[in-house]
């Protein structure tokens, strides 16, 4: 049985502003049909052999890819919530645990969910050359053959080979400096480090208990205390926060000696930047990626990204990313790229929302964008999608006026349960038990306005909720 294990745990902090911490990149869509994370899935999908995935995600992020993974229409498949992050080492072991438990002799599959891989075709067969190496208990990493020489990956150096396709590796290599990366270009005997592999569960776990005891020793607990929550299965909080920080690579493929490598040409990207974006899309005749609303005169070798609402013009300039979202504008220069999260850094120390929270924010039941905000109001356009709810809930601080622009409203205010339709209103006052509802078969969408005191997003007491937040 081959099972993929989507490790889904982004912060969401390098392609800001559009991906922010409450909706990642993995959960965008940046390039191709669907979001890099459906992408990731739908890969897997036509392998031997192949059953739904496992996927590891943020507590934060676990209504979006179960509404991801249904969207694609994907049934069976277990997400396990990791209550904080732990790195990619734990979060492997987890997932093994969990084949295990489906299949004693389970081979995962371990795919990053923020991945651009341009040719799926050779990715798949890639992972069945893989197979008899992972089936013999090599722990199978995939390398990409480089085509540049990239400071910003990790290398790994071949060595014998094994079979047909693979390789030992004989050496993993930091990010190296420009003029060693030119050296292992021209060498041609190393891989960039995908952070992809093949191995069979057991096997890892055998490699984790031998080089890191005290991880295997306090993931064991954290999955034996693991709780199923609606369609989540949710690791013991206190149990995880013991469970030491660190990488798969650091933990166990340095140490063990079964470490082989398996070399692809993909189109491979980690979409690690918003240059890394612009080097794998399809530029223009001018070296322009664009996507949007967008004019360019006198413009080269740009990323201009437009926010659907917004008309976005350059003139005379070269080599700069210009992205535009309801509620922020990004201008770099491409070569600073990486920079990025230090604007996301200067955004937490200030207590801004702008590096976690889109104008527009998903919720299980919908979305909510903030139309308007000034002292004592805040005016909210909300979506309810076709049966859901709202939980039952009540306000210290402020009262709202509900206004319904399309669609069936059922509203609970206290006692009282009614229906509103298109164009109707009523009124919340502060203090009360209210719940809104959408009935029908289409998207209910209406206009909030807020009044109070305070209007932050903590004034909620919720009473009952169907997706257990309460």
């Amino acid at each position: 049985m081959l099972i993929p294990l989507i490790l889904s745990g982004g912060s969401g902090t390098r392609l800001w502003p559009v991906s922010r911490k409450n909706l990642p990149k993995q959960f965008l869509s940046l390039m191709g049909h669907g979001t890099l994370f459906q992408q990731t899935v739908e890969r897997t999908r036509v392998l031997p052999d192949v059953t739904a995935p496992i996927v590891v995600a943020s507590e934060d992020h676990r209504f979006l890819a179960a509404e991801q993974l249904m969207e694609l229409g994907i049934e069976g498949s277990t997400i396990v919530l990791e209550p904080v992050a732990r790195n990619t080492a734990p979060a492997i072991a987890l997932g093994a645990l969990h084949a295990i438990d489906k299949d004693p002799d389970a081979l995962l599959l371990v795919l990053p969910a923020d991945h651009l891989i341009g040719d799926t075709e050779h990715f798949c067969e890639a992972v069945e050359q893989a197979l008899p190496a992972a089936r013999d208990g090599w722990l199978v990493t995939f390398g990409i053959r480089p085509d540049r020489p990239e400071t910003g990956f990790g290398y790994i150096r071949r060595g014998d080979g094994i079979g047909e396709h693979a390789f030992q590796v004989a050496q993993f290599v930091e990010k190296p400096a420009l003029k060693t990366a030119q050296a292992y270009l021209e060498d041609g005997g190393y891989d960039w480090n995908s952070g992809m592999f093949l191995f069979r569960a057991s096997r890892y776990l055998e490699e984790l208990a031998q080089h890191a005891p005290a991880m295997m020793e306090t993931v064991k607990v954290a999955h034996a205390s693991a709780a199923t929550d609606l369609d989540f299965v949710r690791v013991d909080a206190d149990a995880f926060a013991r469970v030491p920080d660190n990488s798969i690579d650091y933990a166990v493929m340095e140490k063990t000696r079964r470490a082989a490598v398996i070399p692809v040409s993909v189109a491979w990207s980690d979409i690690g930047s918003w240059s890394a974006l612009w080097l794998a899309g399809v530029r223009d005749a001018e070296g322009n990626l664009r996507d949007g609303d967008t004019i360019a005169v006198n413009t080269t070798n740009s990323l201009l990204r437009s926010h659907k609402r917004h008309l976005l013009a350059t003139v005379g300039v070269d080599n700069l990313i210009v992205v535009t979202t309801p509620d922020a504008t990004l201008v770099a220069h491409r070569d600073a790229a990486q920079d990025v999260k230090q604007v996301v850094e200067e955004l937490k120390a200030s207590g801004r929302s702008e590096h976690s929270l889109h104008r527009i924010v998903r919720r299980p039941w919908g979305s909510y964008d903030s139309l308007e905000a000034g002292d004592r109001f805040q005016v909210k356009r909300i979506v309810v999608k076709p049966g859901a709810a709202l939980s039952l809930q009540k306000h210290h601080h402020r009262a709202e006026h509900w206004i319904v622009v399309s669609g069936t409203a059922e509203v609970t205010c206290d006692d009282k349960v009614f229906l509103l339709g298109e164009n109707q209103s009523t009124y919340i006052p502060l203090g009360s038990t209210h719940r809104l509802r959408n009935p029908g078969k289409m998207p209910l969408e209406m206009i909030e306005v807020q009044s109070g005191s305070y209007l932050g997003e903590d004034d909620i007491v919720r009473l009952e909720d169907v997706y257990g937040r309460s």
